[in-house]
């Protein structure tokens, strides 16, 4: 598997997703996924460290450019916790749990993610603005009310199949309520 074009692929991806998501610095991104997928392997069984490696430098030559906070998740064997930044962590309050992801417990993305970071720390849970899920590791527990599907051009990585979205505010208030912030001339009496 070439993992230059892998790179490339992964760049264009979390680009597109990043613009169509409007994702604004130090929003929060959570990346799921599964390196065995990207093979064409069972998710879980065939990890490849190579394959991480590119798909983090893919993520983070964009996130570099645009800003956002990065969240990887890990595998099911570390309950789906996640990788961030400290700064991450600090800046949303969330509740930082010890572990050190590795290959086997935690999935060779999380892994690679947790010893090329900054300042990485593990945190149960996220309310990301944000995801992207390659190889179908269910990312949804970790993004905020309310997901709405993106579409990207591109829908795998190497053989992993790729879904993607965005949140959005509730709307709430019924029949009455305004959702727009244009100014009515309408007043209330």
């Amino acid at each position: 598997m070439d993992m230059l074009a892998i790179e490339r692929q992964v760049s264009a991806l979390v680009s597109e997703v990043a613009e169509l998501a409007e994702l604004r610095p130090g929003q929060i991104l959570v990346i799921g996924c599964s390196t065995s997928e990207v093979l064409g392997k069972q998710i879980g069984k065939a990890g490849s460290r190579e394959v991480a490696a590119a798909i983090y430098r893919g993520i983070a030559a964009v996130q570099e450019q645009r800003g956002f906070a990065l969240a990887f998740q890990c595998c099911e064997h570390l309950n789906r916790a996640l990788v961030v930044e400290r700064e991450t962590q600090e800046r949303y309050g969330l509740d930082e749990v010890t572990v050190v992801p590795v290959p086997q417990a935690g999935g060779s993305m999380a892994a690679h993610a947790y010893a090329h970071m900054a300042d990485p720390v593990v945190v149960e849970h996220v309310r990301a603005h944000a995801g992207i899920d390659i190889g179908d590791t269910l990312i949804g527990m970790h993004l905020r009310h309310v997901a709405v599907p993106i579409r990207p051009s591109c829908r795998t990585v190497g053989d992993a199949h790729v879904t993607a979205a965005r949140t959005r505010p509730k709307l709430i208030g019924g029949a009455r309520a305004v959702y727009d912030r244009t100014p009515s001339s309408e007043s209330c009496t």
